[in-house]
């Protein structure tokens, strides 16, 4: 059930349109588990965080969190092409590229920085989009000075990519997985003819030119005694479900039906049709698609999600409850699935649901607290039960997760006047006042 904000982080300081989505989540959990425990990176350290933009990219700004487009899941067509991409990514993280490039830039602050190698790196893979909503790919001006240092700044820059590549191919190795995918993807991006190397200049862009690479890498990989191994059938189906249920959630109704015409009957197609039907028939006409989705599979908690959003969109939040209390006994303790059950209790507008949707909405909020929509919902609750100075707190909280600090601060500064001084409560206003954007970005 992916749900679309506006995160925190940003790129060139613009806002990167993030989408929530536990299913996606969950899935990319598990590909990059293996991956990081390979690169000795402790478990819980990085998060992946999915941006809304249908272009294959992905980026690590720090040691801390990954980027995947919604793009790579929806573009590749198997599990070890996203597992290749995450080990690329993982190689910059466990060679502390970022904190290297932090010196080699020297003054320049880390975020400019990012932006400048995003943007040649979206521009060389043809990145593009016509949907607003979207975040577009790079800016070719990114590459505009063509300085010495700047040469030499990106000529560093193309040593760690190389050097990413290399380290994914061990991570593979260490996993027994195949690098095959990783190759597609690079295949891929060697394909594309936006610079057409007659033109380029290989010391004017970011990274190798992408034939190079897939040739270095290719050479490598070939070698590996897990180079034949087959895809993973289970998580074949997995990277199928969540490739058609991203397709439905951000495409055009006709897309959809173009991409999975009636005639499929695969379990992929017909839950891609439920959610167009969700997302453009009457609750009469969806939930039957649905339901027959859960006749399959009674024990996905995803399609008992999916009934649950159904009829909260459909203006039946009290008949959401039973399903996302459905989904989260089958996950229990998702917190996107408590943040949902409380959403569905406080917008029934049923007094005696109060107490459990703040209890609920708390709890999940300490699991996974980067949900705009859990603290609006919180927010509501306390408001409701009587506690404005928490609702102020809270709604501070989520306009922090939406990156809108100044109006985040004036919630935080009404909160604290009504919190007792040095309270957990009123220390977490005070830390929001206190937070500065530009000390942030450095």
């Amino acid at each position: 059930m992916p749900t679309l904000l506006a995160g925190p982080a940003h790129a060139q300081n613009r806002k990167l349109p993030l989408v929530r989505d536990a299913e996606a989540e969950n899935l990319l959990r598990e590909y990059a588990k293996p991956i990081f425990r390979a690169a000795g990176l402790p478990q819980g350290q990085v998060d992946i965080i999915l941006v809304n933009d249908k272009t294959f990219n992905a980026f690590v700004p720090d040691s801390r969190r990954m980027f995947i487009n919604i793009g790579v899941l929806m573009q590749a067509e198997t599990p070890s092409e996203v597992i290749g991409v995450i080990a690329h990514e993982t190689g910059h993280i466990a060679g502390n590229h970022l904190v290297r490039m932090r010196q080699a830039a020297a003054n320049a602050q880390i975020i400019s920085v990012i932006g400048m190698i995003l943007g040649a790196g979206a521009a060389a893979a043809g990145a593009s989009t016509g949907n607003s909503s979207i975040a577009g790919g790079g800016a070719a001006a990114a590459m505009g000075s063509g300085s010495i240092g700047q040469r030499s700044f990106l000529a560093y820059r193309r040593s760690e990519e190389s050097a990413a590549d290399q380290a994914a191919l061990r991570y593979l190795e260490r996993t027994k997985q195949s690098a095959r995918g990783m190759l597609t993807t690079f295949e891929r991006m060697a394909d594309q003819t936006l610079f057409s190397a007659r033109y380029a200049d290989p010391y004017a862009v970011s990274h190798p030119m992408p034939r190079q690479r897939f040739n270095a890498l290719k050479e490598k990989a070939v070698k590996s005694k897990y180079y034949d191994k087959p895809e993973d059938s289970r998580l074949q189906f997995k990277h199928d479900m969540v490739r058609a249920k991203l397709l439905a959630f951000t495409s055009h109704r006709n897309t959809v039906y173009r991409q999975y015409p009636r005639s499929d009957k695969s379990l992929p197609a017909q839950y891609a049709r439920a959610v167009a039907s969700m997302k453009s028939d009457s609750l009469r006409k969806s939930i039957p698609a649905i339901d027959a989705l859960i006749s399959q599979m009674p024990q996905n908690p995803y399609f008992h999600e999916l009934k649950g959003q159904a009829l909260l969109e459909g203006g039946e939040p009290g008949q959401a409850i039973a399903p996302f209390r459905k989904a989260l006994s089958l996950f229990p303790g998702n917190p996107q699935f408590e943040i949902w059950l409380g959403f569905a209790m406080v917008a029934s507008e049923n007094k005696q649901y109060l107490p459990q949707a703040r209890q609920l909405l708390t709890a999940a909020l300490q699991k996974d607290p980067f949900s705009a929509l859990g603290y609006r919902q919180l927010a509501i609750a306390h408001a409701r039960l009587g506690d404005p100075a928490m609702a102020d707190l809270a709604t501070a909280k989520g306009l922090m997760q939406r990156g809108d600090v100044r109006a985040a601060q004036r919630y935080a500064a009404r909160a604290q006047k009504q919190l007792k001084t040095g309270s957990p409560s009123w220390q977490q206003a005070d830390d929001i006042l206190s937070y500065n954007v530009d000390r942030d970005l450095r």
